[in-house]
């Protein structure tokens, strides 16, 4: 099935929508502490995809982060990758050929290779897994779940990892409509209260570097508000200044600072790769909330990735359904307000390499509720 397999330079890693696969993200890695890897790899289409369809070579690559976890350990992080998404009975048996590929380019100890994957979810389309009120239920148990990613596989090794690095649920908004079909498909409070931000004086500036101090004032307070993990100042820097202009797969960032009278109200990150715009990390004043600076923020992010060309806006992060309880359901409700689709993806699969060690790691993983390895 997987053929042609060989490693390359990183610059060479091919352009793609997803942020995560690109020499962008290993050099904002890099410039972290965090070496990758990547792999180009063929396969033919009657391989991975139905009977009948044209039998034709398809070459791909996958960014492969190598992260270690103590003095001898090392875990193979892929980041919403491979791009390349065989149809569903095919999954298995292709991510299984491709992680024997991966092994042997992999440090000696490797105990596993964790795979974020950003295909969709078998679920996502069952009707089986909404309820009557059309609310998406989720995947089934993890047991269940693994029978059917090991189906057709020859070792059923595959694990799902005891929880997600990256979203798994996000929203796609259709950037090819124009302003006023943007406008109309978002819910009437969402509209409403962009126009309101307007009114109250709240203005919309793309900065560089040297506001990535309101930046940070502003997600620090934000995440010791919803505690999240807090990045460093420097690896916000890095992502401003990482561009891989000189590689296959750059991408183009903007921080985005939403202000009324000089005082900083919410800000976000917006990276353009290939066709998309993504929404890539945002923050909030719990100052003067009256003044809806983040419809305001949300908004002309949207309009310059339009601008940018790009076919598509991913709001990356919901919780999967409208679950009051969840603590992302504050993310749902404010996404959504802007319309779009809602995608599940598959989350992260992990593939042992050193089964005592990788069992140790993932117990330990369980009662330290993750490790942030992304």
């Amino acid at each position: 099935m997987v053929t042609d397999f060989r490693q390359k330079d990183i610059a060479e890693v091919f352009s793609t929508p997803i942020v995560q696969q690109t020499a962008f993200w290993s050099e904002v890695k890099r410039r972290m502490g965090v070496e990758s890897i990547a792999c180009n790899f063929s396969v033919s289409s009657s391989d991975i995809y139905d009977a009948e369809s044209q039998d034709k070579v398809i070459t791909s690559d996958i960014l492969v982060m190598l992260k270690p976890v103590d003095d001898r350990h090392t875990i193979a992080y892929v980041p919403y990758g491979p791009e390349l998404e065989p149809y569903g009975e095919f999954q298995g048996l292709f991510l299984e050929e491709l992680s024997e590929c991966l092994r042997t380019r992999l440090p000696e100890g490797c105990i596993m290779i964790r795979y974020d994957l950003a295909w969709e979810s078998w679920w996502a389309r069952d009707e089986n897994a909404f309820n009557r009120e059309g609310m998406w239920l989720g995947p089934p148990a993890q047991r269940l779940q693994e029978l059917r990613f090991n189906f057709n596989t020859i070792q059923h090794n595959f694990r799902k990892a005891p929880s997600n690095i990256l979203p798994s649920n996000t929203i796609f908004l259709d950037l090819r409509k124009d302003e006023a079909d943007l406008l109309r498909a978002m819910k009437p409070k969402t509209k409403y209260n962009i126009g309101l931000s307007g009114r109250r004086g709240v203005t919309v500036t793309v900065s560089g570097i040297e506001d990535l101090g309101k930046w940070y004032m502003l997600y620090t307070e934000t995440a010791r508000r919803n505690g999240f993990y807090l990045h460093s100042i420097d690896y916000f820097r890095a992502v401003l200044a990482s561009r891989a202009k000189d590689t296959l797969s750059p991408a183009e960032v903007y921080l985005l600072i939403a202000e009324k009278e000089g005082q900083p109200l919410a800000a976000m990150f917006l990276v353009i790769t290939k066709n998309r715009g993504t929404y890539l990390y945002g923050a909030s004043s719990s100052q003067q909330r009256n003044l809806m600076a983040t419809y305001a923020l949300q908004w002309k992010a949207i309009r310059l990735a339009k601008e940018r060309g790009c076919t598509e806006y991913d709001m990356f992060g919901i919780s999967p359904n409208a679950d009051p309880d969840h603590p992302m359901y504050g993310l749902y409700r404010f996404k959504t307000g802007f319309g779009g689709q809602i995608f599940h993806a598959m989350g992260c699969w992990d593939y042992p390499m050193q089964e005592e060690v990788y069992s140790y790691f993932t117990a330990r993983e369980l009662k330290s509720q993750g490790y942030h390895i992304n």
